[in-house]
């Protein structure tokens, strides 16, 4: 049965005490063991801080006081988390051994992970990446084609390298897919890219199958059907000629593409249903990235801002 050990004046005593445990006992790595440390001297500042010399005292609002702190010291969401996990396993540590009764880090929830928002091109990137390919030649047309149909429907690069001409129905103006979890869906397309599908579909496409039974519509240079790393190839050189230096992949277009529409009033759902999303939480990070590139633009313009 565990007895109580009476407190140490000192607060930095049990954490010598855990230290040596983990080290000792656990043999955790010394660059662990430092992170840790760290994290435990900084809580114990804190509580200094509050004149909090009993650690009997500390209970959930002093642990969320505390993080509350390091949050408005604009610390990075990874480092308060990293805060959490050490001071959980302190006061375990502490329980165990008897220095406290109640554990506070049981109703403490970690934050959340910081959220990195995806790449997103402004309209003028996507106006000079489109203008890269040369429409003269036959790749050029459907580089252009795809270019187009990628930034006004999108599609995953892995369901427009798998459109055929059954999901085509340029006529009544959307076109069809199966994406993720073969969830088909119907996308509306613009008149720009259905003009450019047109024209690749009956000059050019004909061209590049040199008569092949295919019904893939984006073909490469021999007929066969192009794949995803040809896309990503061919889209990381288009993206060079551009003078683009961001990092761009197919699936920016995508992103962008969302951003672009929400930006110009489309509704939430709307987007969900467009993008093939199960889960709206999805979706809303682009509400996230549409309210940061406002307040870039705010601080660019804004003479006081």
């Amino acid at each position: 049965m565990t007895t109580n050990k009476p407190l140490p004046t000192q607060l930095t005593d049990p954490a010598g005490e855990y230290l040596t445990y983990i080290k000792v006992e656990r043999g955790l790595a010394e660059n662990s063991i430092i992170s840790y440390e760290r994290d435990i001297r900084a809580f114990n500042q804190f509580l200094v801080g509050q004149n909090i010399t009993d650690l009997r005292k500390v209970d959930r609002y002093v642990v969320l006081n505390y993080l509350q702190t390091e949050d408005q010291a604009h610390k990075a969401r990874n480092t308060v988390i990293h805060s959490v996990s050490s001071l959980r396993k302190y006061f375990l540590f502490l329980t165990r051994d008897g220095y406290v009764t109640n554990n506070p880090m049981l109703k403490v929830d970690p934050p959340k992970p910081a959220q990195h928002l995806p790449q997103v091109l402004t309209v003028a990137e996507v106006d000079a990446l489109l203008a890269v390919p040369d429409v003269n030649k036959p790749l050029g047309v459907r580089d252009r084609t795809l270019l187009e149909v990628m930034y006004a429907t999108g599609l995953r690069v892995s369901e427009v390298v798998n459109l055929t001409g059954s999901d085509l129905h340029l006529e009544l103006g959307f076109i069809q897919t199966v994406g993720k979890g073969d969830k088909e869906r119907v996308i509306p397309i613009g008149d720009v890219a259905s003009e450019w599908l047109e024209k690749y579909m009956t000059d050019i496409r004909p061209q590049l199958v040199h008569g092949q039974p295919t019904t893939t519509i984006f073909v490469n240079a021999h007929g066969r059907k192009l794949t995803r790393q040809g896309v990503w190839k061919n889209l990381k050189a288009q993206v060079k000629a551009a003078g683009i230096t961001k990092g761009v992949t197919p699936h920016t277009l995508r992103h962008s593409f969302a951003t672009h529409i929400l930006e110009n009033g489309a509704d939430l759902r709307v987007v969900q249903e467009l993008l093939g999303h199960a889960d709206i939480s999805t979706t809303q990070i682009y509400t996230h990235i549409s309210k940061q590139r406002l307040t870039e633009v705010y601080k660019k313009a804004h003479p006081r801002a």
